[in-house]
């Protein structure tokens, strides 16, 4: 056993390896389970006691020799150049990174401001957590009104007599518009919005519009058409053609919802339009004198229109997306298909 120690101890004064392959396989040479040091030490339970003291201490510090030896072939191994040449080679090719692409919902939304900022509106912005006159007391929803159904809503605080809570639409933002804005008023409203809504391939919890107001002496509904008509044929194409069906809101009188014609089709009916013809983008009104009234303006002076569209959902029309979750779910398959679009 001494003639063995004392033959692997000058080994390892003359051990060499150039590579980290090398220096594993002289590791597990001396140190494995299989390992000359090691079988020494299973050897070692065999001797004489008298004699265990003066081996067992010869073994440990071959251990520990050994050991330190393989650390530093280790770092030498790595820091030092490859075997066969430089570590680095500086001609040869990068590595390519596949680059990621803007989120559909982001590009929709870009060109619709885009849009928008070419008829001449500015952009504003207001929170996400809002309170309840903002959202809806100052928009003609009174407290206890049945229009207050029309949006389940997440409430962050309760129980008093202004509540916060997360905005259900950006109109809050139009508000504070028209509180602390000079007239004329001509703005866009692109935000997120929550509502408390089963998640399904045409509903979510989280959504984004973009919303526009308009505020000036003698505006009137035919304006607001021309706005609408103006915008559809820069997003969907020149031949796009609208029309406006007679509806609801409380903070709009009269209002309407606004339908494009089918771009798939082009008006002749399909699986899209569901045979129709037309798709629905937004719905829209002239602003109720009570809105106006109620930020300050004098409705008998001044009046205008508003008008509301989900960003989400012109890009399902743009784009023939047919599940909202795609937007959500992050599949790199599904956002890929976007690289090659631009904005506007």
């Amino acid at each position: 056993m001494k003639e063995r120690i004392e033959k692997i101890t000058e080994e390892l004064k003359t051990l060499q390896c150039k590579t980290e392959k090398e220096v594993e396989e002289a590791r597990v040479r001396l140190l494995g389970k299989k390992g000359e040091i090691t079988a020494l030490f299973d050897e070692f339970r065999t001797i004489a006691p008298e004699l265990k003291r003066e081996f067992g201490q010869k073994l440990n510090v071959l251990k520990k020799d050994a050991l330190a030896k393989i650390e530093e072939l280790k770092a030498s191994a790595s820091s030092g150049p490859a075997a066969g040449g430089a570590s680095d080679d500086v001609t040869m090719p990068g590595e390519p990174h596949q680059l990621g692409s803007r989120h559909p919902v982001s590009i929709a939304r870009e060109q619709i401001v885009n849009i928008f900022r070419k008829f001449g509106y500015d952009v504003a912005e207001g929170p996400e957590i809002e309170d309840d006159y903002h959202v809806f007391e100052a928009l003609n929803f009174p407290p206890n009104h049945p229009a207050r159904d029309m949006q389940d809503t997440f409430f962050v605080s309760n129980g008093h007599l202004n509540p916060l809570l997360l905005r259900t639409h950006t109109s809050s933002v139009q508000v504070r518009t028209m509180e602390k804005n000079q007239l004329p008023i001509r703005v866009i409203c692109p935000g997120r919005v929550f509502r408390n809504e089963a998640i399904s391939a045409r509903a979510h919890c989280i959504f984004h519009q973009v919303e526009g107001l308009y505020i000036d002496e003698n505006v009137t509904f035919a304006d607001l058409k021309q706005a609408i008509l103006l915008f559809a044929r820069e997003m969907f194409g020149p031949d796009t053609q609208i029309r406006m069906r007679p509806s609801y809101f409380p903070f709009t009188e009269p209002s309407a919802e606004v339908d494009v014609s089918c771009n798939i089709c082009h008006g002749k009916g399909c699986n899209i339009c569901k045979g129709t013809g037309w798709l629905e983008i937004l719905g829209c009104g002239m602003v109720d004198p009570n809105v106006l009234e109620a930020s300050g303006i004098d409705s008998k002076k001044y009046n205008g229109f508003a008008f509301g569209m989900g960003v989400e959902r012109i890009a399902m029309l743009k784009w023939q997306v047919n599940d909202l979750r795609h937007y959500f779910e992050n599949d790199m398959r599904f956002l890929r298909e976007f690289s090659t679009c631009v904005d506007v």
